[in-house]
């Protein structure tokens, strides 16, 4: 007589396949800190993070789009949040995959993360610093670092603003101020420490755009303050 088949238990097998699911979907947060590199010239995050070309990134799951006070959204991304669109895991993948898709005129010129390990991963990092919609303990905060070290001379420089208009001939030849332009930032309302601090990352050569290197070796101290100065006052 062949004995019956005892009936297996399917119950130790499920843990691990969810928890093998939720790792795909969030990705490594140690290497999305590095992938996030990309992102530090318009978003901060962490301890001290604040608004700059772009808004901070601090608590951006469960954020309504458009919604966040005092910075100044896209006419579309204000719409769009206020059709109900909120930054969670899907949402910040579709967008982070390609922005323009997702919100048609948003102001951020970024192509997008192709890679769906580069999403998953920079989403993990990301995630640390929101509250735990979904029980994810929030990270402890990290220091904010500017990618040039100026001295406080260089930043006290109060630009002239209509000098810095005169300068900016050149600049609109390719930057939009709505940002138009494919590829290309928008910088008009960039706070001037960020400007200033940009400049100078590319006359050092720390930043590696070839083009930016040339016309900001160019300028001095007191024009890149100009320019800063105009700019930031833009519509």
């Amino acid at each position: 007589m062949t004995p019956e088949p005892v009936p297996q238990d399917p119950t130790p097998n499920a843990e691990p396949v969810v928890a093998q699911a939720d790792a795909l979907e969030f990705g490594d947060p140690a290497r999305g800190e590095e992938v996030f590199a990309q992102c530090r010239s318009c978003h901060q995050i962490g301890q001290g993070a604040t608004d700059r070309i772009g808004p901070h990134l601090n608590g951006i799951f469960g954020r309504r789009a458009g919604a966040h006070d005092g910075f100044r959204y896209s006419d579309d991304m204000v719409m769009m949040g206020s059709d109900g669109l909120t930054w969670e895991l899907e949402t910040l993948d579709a967008y982070l995959e390609n922005p323009k898709a997702l919100v048609s005129r948003t102001r951020m010129n970024f192509a997008g993360l192709e890679e769906t390990q580069d999403r998953a991963d920079i989403l993990a990092y990301l995630r640390q610093f929101s509250a735990s919609p979904q029980n994810i303990p929030e990270a402890a905060p990290t220091a904010q670092a500017r990618e040039v070290d100026l001295s406080p001379e260089i930043l006290a420089i109060v630009g002239d603003t209509d000098y810095g208009e005169y300068l900016a001939s050149e600049c609109k030849t390719c930057h939009q101020q709505d940002g138009s332009d494919q590829g290309i930032p928008a910088i008009t309302q960039w706070p001037t420490d960020d400007f200033v601090v940009a400049m100078h990352a590319y006359k050092r050569k720390i930043r590696p755009h070839p083009v930016m290197q040339m016309m900001a070796n160019r300028l001095s101290d007191e024009e890149i303050a100009a320019l800063a100065a105009y700019f930031a006052q833009s519509e």
